[in-house]
C-alpha cells in the first residue's frame, strides 16, 4: 500500500523541557539550530535546510516529553479531508485558529493519546541579511557551528500498542507502512510509516513499561554520515550524555548516533538521506523476532534502556 500524500511532510515538534536553559543551550550550541522567536515559555528554533519559520518549539515545562507532533498536509482540501476523517474515527480534539507561522489547524490524537496537528498554511522562511545563504535554493546560510543539523528528519513514539496507531496512520491520515518488526507470536512491536518518498517519518515502538503516550526520540538529519562521527565528539566533550552509537541501523539502514538533551528526551542523530521509496507498489519489509536478535546491521546490539527509556518519565505519566 502506497502513502496517500495527503500529508505533505513532518513539520514541526513541540518538546517540553524540565531544563529549558540548558536545553535551549544543547539545541542551539551543540546541534547548531537557529532560534526565530520566543513566547511566553516556548522558544521556536530551526534547522537551517527548513522552509518554514521553525523545526522545533522548546517549551519550559514540569516535565519532559512531547506536546505534539504537526504535519503540514498538501492543500487546504486534504487538510479538510483528514479532520473530517479524524472526527469520523472518534480521534478528533478540536479546530485551532492560526498560530506562529501557521494558518488555522486541526488538532487529533493517535490511539495512544500522541496528540498530532495537521495544518495547510503556512509561512515561508525569509532570511536576515546576517543569515542569508550563498544559494538561494537554501533557505538560510549553513550555520557553521555545533553539529550543523540540517531537517527534523522523524519522530518514534512510544506505544501501549503498536498496531492501533499505525492503522490510525494509514488508514486515517494516509500514511504506509515501509517496514516493522513481527515476534514469533505475531504480535507487531516496531512500525516505521511514511507520507512521502521518504521511507519513514513516523515510528510506533512498543513501551515496555505499559504507559502510553510518551516519546521516544525526535531526530534531526545531517548532511553526512561523518557528521554523525563529529557530533559524538562534540557531545562527549560537551559532557552530553551518548546512549549508543555510533552505529547503522539494520531497519531503514539510518547512521546514528542516540544522545540525552538536558531535559531528558532522547535525540537521534541520523544520516538517511540516501535511501527513498519510489516503488509506487512498495512492499512491507519485515523483520522476525530472530533478526532483530542479531542486533543493529554491524552486530551491536540493542541496549535496554532503549525499551524503557522515554519522556515523560513513568513516574511522571502516572
Amino acid at each position: 500500500m502506497a502513502p496517500t500524500h495527503e500529508i505533505a511532510h513532518l513539520g514541526h515538534v513541540e518538546l517540553l523541557t524540565p531544563e529549558p536553559e540548558r536545553s535551549l543551550w544543547f539545541f542551539t550550541d551543540i546541534l547548531g539550530m537557529t532560534e526565530n522567536g520566543r513566547d511566553g515559555d516556548s522558544v521556536y528554533l530551526r534547522t537551517y535546510d527548513d522552509y518554514e519559520q521553525y523545526s522545533l518549539i522548546l517549551t519550559g515545562h514540569e516535565t519532559s516529553g512531547l506536546r505534539r507532533t504537526a504535519l503540514r498536509t498538501s492543500s487546504q482540501e486534504n487538510l479538510d479531508r483528514l479532520a473530517k476523517r479524524a472526527e469520523q474515527a472518534g480521534r478528533g480534539v478540536a479546530r485551532l485558529p492560526a498560530a506562529a507561522g501557521i494558518g488555522p489547524s486541526y488538532l487529533c490524537t493517535d490511539p495512544d493519546g500522541h496528540e498530532i496537528q495537521l495544518y495547510w498554511e503556512t509561512e515561508w522562511y525569509q532570511a536576515p541579511e546576517e543569515l542569508r545563504p550563498a544559494l538561494k535554493n537554501q533557505p538560510q546560510a549553513f550555520p557553521g557551528h555545533g553539529v550543523g543539523v540540517r531537517r527534523l528528519d522523524h519522530v518514534n513514539y512510544l506505544a501501549a500498542e503498536v498496531e492501533p496507531n499505525g492503522a490510525f496512520i494509514r488508514d486515517v491520515l494516509g500514511g504506509a507502512v515501509s517496514e516493522q518488526i513481527m515476534n514469533d507470536d505475531g504480535s507487531i512491536p516496531a512500525q516505521w510509516l511514511h507520507f512521502t518518498n521518504k521511507s519513514y517519518e513516523l515510528v510506533y515502538t512498543s513501551d515496555w513499561t505499559g504507559s502510553r503516550g510518551r516519546l521516544h526520540h525526535i531526530a534531526f538529519a545531517t548532511n553526512a554520515r561523518e557528521d554523525i562521527l563529529r557530533a559524538a565528539d562534540i557531545c562527549l566533550e560537551n559532557g552530553v550524555f551518548i546512549e549508543t552509537g555510533p552505529h547503522k541501523h539494520a531497519i531503514q539502514q539510518t547512521f546514528f548516533l542516540y544522545v540525552y538533551e538536558p531535559g531528558g528526551n532522547r535525540i537521534e542523530l541520523c544520516n538517511p538521506l540516501t535511501r527513498l521509496i519510489l516503488a509506487p507498489d512498495w512492499k512491507t519489509i519485515t523483520w522476525t523476532q530472530g533478526e532483530r536478535a542479531k542486533g543493529q546491521a554491524w552486530g551491536l546490539k540493542t541496549i535496554e534502556s532503549f525499551h524503557t527509556h522515554g519522556t515523560p518519565p513513568v513516574a511522571a505519566n502516572t
